[in-house]
C-alpha cells in the first residue's frame, strides 16, 4: 500500500477512536491506564529485550551518548513509566469541565465547558517513555493518539505502543485509540504532516532540526515543544552554600535533557569569593567548563567560551561561566540566547527576584530552586506530553488539561437576534 493510503488510513481509524473517546467516563478511562501500567510492568522482561536491540543498533549506527542514555529501558525506569500512567489516572478527568458560566440579559445561559482536542499526532526522538507518557496522557484528555517515534527507538516504541493498546482495548476503549507507525521511512512523517483532515495537532517532541522541520513543513496545526537553552543567574546576595546544590543538580542530575543547565551568570560583586569554589565543584563532578574573559582571568584553565557557547543547548557534561554586572545585564544575555524554556534566579532581594520572574520571557521561571524541576510529573500534572516553549494555546508543561480545546454551550429559550 503506498505511504499515503496507509496514513490516511491510519488517521480514519484514529478519527473513529477519537468520535467514541470523547463520550467514554472517567472510570473506563482509569481502569484503562490502571491496566496499562500494570500490563507494562508485567511484560518488563519483553521489553528490556526489545530495548536491546535498540541499543545494539545504537552502537553499531555511533548514536550520541546523550541520545542512548534517553533510550536505555530497565525494570527501574519501566515501575516509574507505570508510575506515570498511574499518577495520570488519578488525576481529575478534565473532559465536560465547566471552566466558567453566565447569564445573560437575554435569558440565554452560555457555559464554557472542557473538550477534547480529538486526534492528537506525536512526533519523537529516542525517548521510549515518551510512547506511554503521551498515550496516557491523550487518552485521560478524551484523544486518540498516533505515534512516530525515531528509528533509534523503533522496537522500544512498538512493543511498549502494541502493550499500551491492548491493554486499553480490554478494558474498553475503542480500537485503534493508541496507533504508531511501525515504519522507520522518513517519508511517513511527511505523510502525517498532510493529514489535515484527519489529525487536529501535532506535537513534535526533540531536537531542533526535527522541531523545525515540523513546524515548516505541516499543514497540521503544530504545538511547538522547545529545545532548552538553560540559564541560572546567581545574584550578588544570593545563599552560596545553596547555590552550590542546586547549580550542581541543574546541570549534573541528568544532563542530557532540556531542563539541564547550559549557562551559569554569575554577579560581578562576587566573583572571587565564588567562581573558584563553583568551578572546582562542576569539575569534581565531571563537568567541562567553558568561561568568559573575567572567568578565564580567574581561573586560567578555564576554556575560552566562544559566542556559539553562549547560546547552546549541550545535553552533556558542559557548561559556560559569565560574570555579568548586574541583574540588568542577566536579562538581557538570557533575553539573547536562550530559548524561553527555564530560567532561575538565586537571590535574597524580593526586589530582584520580582523583576527577573516579570521581566524573563520564559516558560518556567525560578527563585532559588533548580532548573531540573521544569517536568509535568514534578509539577503535579501526572507526566507530560513536552513542554511547550510557545505562546499559543499551551505554555510549559503540557498534561491533560493542555491536551483539550474548549467550546460553548448555550441553552436558549427563543432568544432572537435583534
Amino acid at each position: 500500500m503506498p505511504i499515503e493510503e496507509e496514513m490516511k488510513e491510519i488517521g480514519e481509524n484514529a478519527q473513529k477512536a477519537a468520535f467514541i473517546l470523547k463520550n467514554v467516563d472517567s472510570t473506563k478511562k482509569n481502569n484503562a491506564l490502571l491496566r496499562m501500567a500494570d500490563d507494562l510492568e508485567k511484560k518488563a522482561e519483553e521489553i528490556v529485550e526489545s530495548n536491546k536491540k535498540d541499543l545494539e543498533n545504537a552502537k553499531v549506527n555511533n548514536l550520541e551518548q546523550a541520545k542512548i542514555d534517553r533510550l536505555v529501558l530497565n525494570p527501574e525506569k519501566i515501575h516509574k513509566i507505570a508510575q506515570g500512567l498511574r499518577d495520570i489516572a488519578a488525576l481529575p478527568d478534565p473532559i465536560n469541565e465547566i471552566i466558567s458560566k453566565w447569564r445573560r440579559p437575554n435569558g440565554m445561559d452560555i457555559c464554557l465547558v472542557r473538550v477534547p482536542l480529538g486526534v492528537i499526532g506525536i512526533i519523537y526522538e529516542s525517548r521510549p517513555n515518551v510512547t506511554a507518557d503521551a498515550a496516557g496522557l491523550c487518552l485521560k484528555a478524551g484523544n486518540a493518539i498516533v505515534l512516530r517515534g525515531g528509528s533509534e527507538a523503533i522496537n522500544s516504541n512498538v512493543i511498549i505502543a502494541d502493550i499500551l493498546h491492548d491493554a486499553a482495548v480490554k478494558e474498553g476503549l475503542p480500537k485503534n485509540c493508541i496507533q504508531i507507525i511501525r515504519d522507520t521511512n522518513r517519508e511517513y512523517v511527511g505523510a502525517m504532516l498532510k493529514l489535515k483532515d484527519y489529525i487536529d495537532v501535532i506535537i513534535p517532541r526533540g531536537g531542533e532540526e526535527l522541531i523545525q522541520r515540523v513546524i515548516q513543513n505541516s499543514m497540521v496545526p503544530t504545538i511547538e515543544t522547545g529545545i532548552g537553552i538553560v540559564s541560572l543567574f546567581v545574584n550578588h546576595d544570593a545563599d552560596l552554600e545553596m547555590a552550590e546544590k542546586i547549580i550542581i543538580n541543574s546541570k549534573c542530575s541528568y544532563p542530557a535533557v532540556c531542563n539541564a543547565l547550559d549557562k551559569l551568570l554569575v554577579h560581578e560583586q562576587i566573583k572571587d569569593s565564588f567562581i573558584h569554589s563553583i568551578v572546582r565543584s562542576l569539575r569534581n563532578n565531571g563537568v567541562e567548563v567553558r568561561g568568559c574573559r573575567i572567568t578565564q582571568e580567574l581561573v586560567p584553565d578555564v576554556i575560552p567560551a566562544t559566542e556559539e557557547d553562549w547560546g547552546a543547548e549541550y545535553l552533556s557534561l558542559k557548561i559556560c561561566l559569565r560574570v555579568v554586572k548586574d541583574i540588568d545585564e542577566a536579562i538581557t544575555i538570557i533575553t539573547k540566547y536562550d530559548s524561553k524554556h527555564t530560567e532561575s534566579i538565586l537571590t535574597k532581594s524580593k526586589v530582584d527576584s520580582e523583576k527577573f520572574l516579570y521581566e524573563v520571557d520564559a516558560a518556567a521561571v525560578y527563585v532559588n530552586a533548580a532548573t531540573r524541576l521544569t517536568d509535568g510529573g514534578v509539577f503535579g500534572l501526572g507526566a507530560e506530553i513536552g513542554i511547550s516553549t510557545q505562546k499559543l494555546h499551551a505554555r510549559g508543561p503540557m498534561g491533560v488539561n493542555q491536551l483539550t480545546s474548549t467550546k460553548y454551550i448555550i441553552h436558549g429559550s427563543g432568544q432572537i437576534r435583534e
